[in-house]
């Protein structure tokens, strides 16, 4: 009997001419979650689909760049995927009018594929007459002339997931004698905290443990503090989310980067929890590089 709980794969199968926002969709589709390649040569592309070796959403860049392009070849390979109850295929196409597409590249300055050796007024003219039968396929086509990236990417989201798009995450725990880590959004200094390390009883202990976060939680100012810092990072959130930003950081710095910046880094991604998002954690100065997560 045919498994009637089979799940279909959903691929989207992304292509337009060179210039109108493939790349750009392209990685806006692996922020949500989908399995990325670009350029894949054609022949290779059907294998690929094997559900029990891909088991998530896959997302294919091609174009007239790619090595073994044809619209037939790319036509005959959309309706095998089609036709494959395991797939459930999009092909997104993303257009936009010759003048913007010449512009776009005239900023650049790159060479038409098409046209290597002549302008790129013509690689424009031969790619769009080539294109015109994978358009009139589209399942999905996108006039990008007037969007700028943002747009783009909002629009992406709005097909393929409504719900809003995820955003990633991090909090973090340092010390400032070794310097603050990189790549960090919002850092907040509570160096102002009473310092568990010169009660002996604490040294040796870190801020995963019960007795220091209830020793820095005892101090006044903690409560004021850490309420401010969630109520910014709750109001962000949104609005990160609605730039397109797929990854947010926040680190808390302390001496050691043992006792008060693990409290609050703890702290932060438990309440950020209890929201219902996804957090992980990094406490840099720890042994072992610990690292946890937090599930929503």
């Amino acid at each position: 009997m045919p498994d009637t709980d089979h799940k279909a794969v959903p691929a989207v199968l992304v292509t337009g001419p060179s210039g109108a926002g493939r790349t750009t969709a392209i990685n806006v589709l692996e922020d949500l979650g989908f399995e990325a390649i670009d350029n894949l040569p054609l022949r290779l592309l059907p294998g690929l689909f094997d559900a029990a070796a891909v088991p998530r959403p896959m997302a294919l860049g091609l174009d007239s760049r790619n090595r073994d392009f044809s619209p037939p070849a790319l036509l005959d390979v959309i309706e095998m995927l089609a036709g494959r109850s395991e797939i459930e295929l999009t092909v997104l196409y993303l257009d936009a009018q010759p003048d913007v597409l010449l512009q776009r590249y005239s900023e650049t300055r790159r060479r038409h594929p098409l046209a290597p050796a002549e302008s790129p007024a013509e690689g424009v003219r031969r790619e769009l007459d080539l294109m015109v039968p994978i358009r009139d396929r589209a399942d999905i086509l996108l006039d990008t002339s007037a969007m700028n990236v943002h747009q783009l990417k909002a629009e992406i989201e709005r097909w393929f997931a409504p719900e809003g798009r995820a955003l990633a995450l991090s909090v973090q725990s340092f010390s400032y004698k070794r310097g603050m880590p990189h790549g960090i959004d919002m850092v907040f200094d509570c160096r102002f905290l009473t310092n568990p390390y010169w009660q002996p009883d604490l040294r040796q202990l870190n801020g995963t443990d019960a007795a220091v976060q209830d020793y820095v939680r005892a101090d006044t100012r903690f409560a004021p503090f850490f309420d401010r810092v969630l109520d910014l990072t709750r109001m962000l959130l949104p609005a990160y989310r609605d730039e397109g930003k797929s990854h947010l950081s926040i680190a808390f710095g302390c001496t050691g980067g043992q006792h008060r910046s693990v409290t609050l880094a703890e702290s932060l991604a438990k309440a950020l929890a209890e929201d219902g998002l996804q957090v992980s954690i990094r406490h840099r100065e720890l042994q072992g590089q610990h690292r946890s997560e937090r599930p929503g």
